[in-house]
């Protein structure tokens, strides 16, 4: 329930508190005077586009917040729990500022939200009724949204439309796969015979850099071996080699170290070089005993070469790019096999349409339950309308092929005089009639609401005598369920309310300001008489105002 709404520098409001309560509360004033602004800051704050034209002449930015009693939304607490904007459980605050460049700021409780949050929330906390919501009455659309709405299915109607969506992208998978079959097999035996040709090279990973080296080895053997030999002879074979040079050396200073102690760390090292150059010797001497002259693996060697070197150039990559060119190639035809696979196709375009049809039937029941009573429902509300005779129906017929909106067309029919056929609505209902006829759909629906507020922004309108009385002890029934807000220019309907605010406009330092303040009892006659008679109030028309309200106490 709406608890406070405090309005500042917003269109002709400079400053305004609000204070609210349960029941059915009306606003009444002359036209101008800004009911209706009332209306759009609490749209605003629920997620209503902002515009720099909102904005109090002289100031520099609007500002609107409000608070709600939420003690017993457990699904909006939830809401707000799961989008990390939770507050005191019992009280949501909402808080919305507009800067000059249109650009606004949104906040609840205390922590920054965006429009669609805004939107979000606010469908669990109002619904507004508007003045000119008779003329969207006739459009297929409006019908469709009303009677799912009633039958509390325009979540489902919403899954339904993800379903057909899902649905006919399957469709199309399929259908553009055949088209591209025939394409696709000659890409498809491309690919097949590339990686074909590859794969009888049986490629490995780090082949080529091993048989570039595993070539120059044997290209070299001889060469190799030879030097090999050529360093174990200096080193060990020939006369005069290191090893006895160094030999001789060690002995010497070891017979002259006993002299000098110095010399020690000398000996150490020579034979520290003595113990790596036999290292040296015994390492090339096996490396040159490993050689095997075979002319005819270097030959298998060159031709592993030129194999990989032509097919390198064939596909125009580097011999070592191989195996990725295969890897590719192989995921390619994995990918087109996968997209032209007809039965897969098919299979998951089957399976969208049956979940569609599940979906889609079951919203159609709960249609055809909800388009009995809320036709039966509507037509006796438009009887109390000074509808006598008046019969309202919504017929549900096949439509020629399944569709975003389900298995159905739907369509309003009314028969405006007792005897009458039922005709469709935009054809037979005048200006009036439609009006009536919303507010009878508005009140049924509002009755099985699930908001804590509903608001009426001039419903009325088109409207008097009996038949406003009639709506204002409607919306006070409502008000007995709902908290209920209504801008009115009918006695009929402003008698009716538990509170009674007035609106007022004035001039102050050359700009008009809007002002609201509740009435009390004589307030309440004062205003209700000069909504009967005008300005020049009479002691009829006070009396009339006082009988009025006496009715309706």
């Amino acid at each position: 329930m709406l608890l406070t709404l405090n309005v500042k520098d917003f269109v002709i409001v400079d400053q305004l508190q609000l204070e609210f309560e349960p029941g059915f509360t009306v606003l009444t004033g002359e036209t101008g005077a800004g009911k209706s602004i009332i209306l759009d800051a609490l749209g605003l704050l629920l997620g209503d586009r902002a515009e720099a034209g909102q904005i109090r002449d002289g100031a520099d930015r609007a500002e609107i917040s409000a608070s709600f009693d939420i003690a017993h939304q457990p699904d909006l607490q939830a809401w707000l729990a799961d989008n990390a904007l939770s507050g005191d459980d019992s009280e949501l605050l909402i808080r919305r500022l507009v800067d000059r460049n249109g650009r606004s700021r949104s906040f609840i409780n205390g922590q920054q939200a965006t429009q669609s949050q805004l939107k979000s929330m606010g469908e669990y906390l109002v619904d507004i009724h508007g003045q000119h919501a008779h003329q969207s009455l006739v459009r297929p659309e409006m019908q469709r949204g009303l009677l799912d709405a009633y039958a509390g299915a325009s979540q489902l109607s919403r899954d339904v439309r993800a379903a057909w969506q899902d649905w006919q992208h399957a469709r199309k998978a399929r259908e553009d796969a055949e088209k591209r079959l025939r394409e696709s097999e000659v890409e498809r035996e491309r690919l097949t015979w590339q990686i074909g040709e590859l794969a009888e090279l049986a490629l490995q990973a780090d082949e080529w850099p091993q048989l570039n080296q595993q070539h120059s080895r044997l290209a070299n053997a001889a060469e190799l071996a030879q030097s090999a030999q050529s360093a174990v002879d200096v080193l060990s074979d020939m006369d005069g080699n290191c090893l006895s040079l160094l030999s001789q050396v060690q002995n010497r200073l070891g017979k002259l170290s006993g002299f000098d102690t110095r010399l020690a760390e000398s000996l150490a090292l020579l034979d520290s070089v003595d113990a790596e150059l036999r290292e040296v010797v015994y390492s090339l001497r096996d490396y040159g005993s490993s050689f095997d002259d075979d002319p005819q693996q270097l030959i298998e060697v060159e031709a592993r070469i030129d194999a990989l070197m032509g097919m390198a150039r064939k596909y125009r990559c580097q011999p070592e790019d191989l195996p990725k060119k295969l890897a590719d190639w192989q995921s390619q035809l994995a990918a087109l096999e996968a997209a032209t696979d007809q039965d897969a196709l098919a299979t998951a375009e089957a399976a969208a349409l049956a979940r569609y049809r599940a979906q889609a039937e079951s919203l159609s029941g709960k249609r055809r339950q909800a388009a009995s009573e809320l036709s039966a429902r509507i037509s006796t509300e438009m009887q109390r309308l000074a509808m006598e005779g008046a019969r309202f129906a919504i017929e549900l017929s096949a439509a020629s092929e399944p569709t975003a909106h389900g298995l159905e067309t739907i369509e309003y029919l009314v028969a405006a005089n007792q005897g009458s056929t039922l005709r469709p609505l935009a054809k037979v209902a005048s200006g009036g009639e439609l009006s009536r006829i919303s507010l009878a759909m508005q009140v049924v629906i509002s009755q099985v609401a699930s908001v804590p507020t509903l608001i009426f922004d001039e419903v009325d309108v088109g409207i008097g005598g009996r038949v406003a009385e009639v709506v204002g002890k409607l919306l006070k029934q409502l008000g007995q369920r709902y908290q209920v807000l209504c801008v009115t220019h009918l006695p009929q309907v402003a008698s009716c309310g538990d509170q009674h605010w007035r609106v007022s406009k004035s001039s102050a330092a050359g700009r008009t300001v809007s002002r609201i303040a509740p009435l009390d009892a004589e307030g309440r006659v004062l205003e209700i008489a000069r909504m009967l008679g005008g300005e020049d109030i009479t002691a009829t028309t006070r009396q009339h105002a006082s009988e009025m309200l006496g009715n309706n106490a």
